[in-house]
């Protein structure tokens, strides 16, 4: 195991905040949303690895906001003891195609508001149902919670789907991408992040379907080496770290920036 925590400085970043639109009926949107500037402090990470990459002279450690995904592999975890150990922000899987919601998606979502953990939802890309019709799922199962962060389109090739492992051509799936993201963006009015891996990204070339944050997978390198330079928000650099506080390995992410880089895009990308 590793330890990042003496690597990294303990820096605060503080910002305003606001108010939001009506709630979904799925969810409720009061519980545990950022409503007070404590909750744009940025926590060194106290994490381990279970498989720690050997990333060279530029790895995450160099990066001072560290958060997590989770999905129901995670089973429960105790967001508070998660966040006091350096979990600045969670990314949580809430739909899958057009019919399966997270089984822990609600839980998730409330425990790590009431943390004062940012949150996002994503949505894992099914590629035998239309774009309209997941992104109608995902709207209808992930509130407009004031203070969250962007809703994700998580989307890579498929090879152990049970009944799904076709691989479109790359230009279908550009489109099919921009339907959902297009239709999300309108609902929550927060323009989405795109998550892809390195062999997904190139061979779709998906930095073609437009202007789009994006949540890079990069477990072997700097995100730099593998994906030709392209701009990231957020890097997910192993999927087997250790955190106190939930149980078994769970996948680790960086933000690309300061504390007070975290504090100003928080600010600006957050749902009002």
């Amino acid at each position: 195991m590793f330890r990042i925590l003496a690597a990294l400085s303990l820096s605060l970043a503080l910002a305003a905040c606001g108010g939001g639109p009506a709630p979904s009926p799925t969810l409720s949107t009061t519980a545990g949303a950022i409503a007070n500037p404590a909750q744009f402090r940025v926590i060194p990470p106290n994490f381990g690895d279970a498989d720690p990459a050997s990333f060279g002279p530029r790895g995450p450690e160099d990066h001072a906001v560290h958060g997590i995904d989770v999905a129901r592999f995670q089973t429960a975890i105790d967001w508070r003891q998660a966040r006091a150990n350096g979990v600045n922000f969670a990314f949580i899987k809430a739909t899958e195609g057009g019919d399966l919601v997270d089984p822990m998606f609600r839980d998730n979502w409330r425990g790590a508001g009431r943390a004062g953990v940012p949150r996002g939802a994503y949505h894992f890309f099914y590629h035998c149902r239309p774009a309209a019709e997941q992104a109608a799922f995902f709207i209808q199962n992930v509130p407009r919670t004031p203070g969250a962060l962007p809703p994700v389109l998580d989307m890579e090739w498929t090879p152990f789907s049970p009944t799904c492992t076709i691989r479109r051509p790359a230009s279908v799936l550009r489109s099919e991408a921009k339907i959902f993201l297009d239709i999300v963006e309108r609902h929550y009015g927060q323009r989405p992040i795109i998550y892809s891996t390195v062999d997904f990204y190139q061979e779709n070339e998906m930095w073609r379907v437009g202007n789009y944050p994006f949540w890079l997978r990069a477990v072997a390198a700097h995100p730099d080496e593998v994906y030709g330079g392209r701009h990231w928000t957020f890097w997910q650099y192993t999927s087997t770290g250790l955190i106190p506080g939930i149980a078994g390995e769970v996948d680790i992410n960086v933000f690309d920036g300061s504390a007070s880089d975290w504090a100003a895009w928080l600010a600006a990308n957050r749902h009002p």
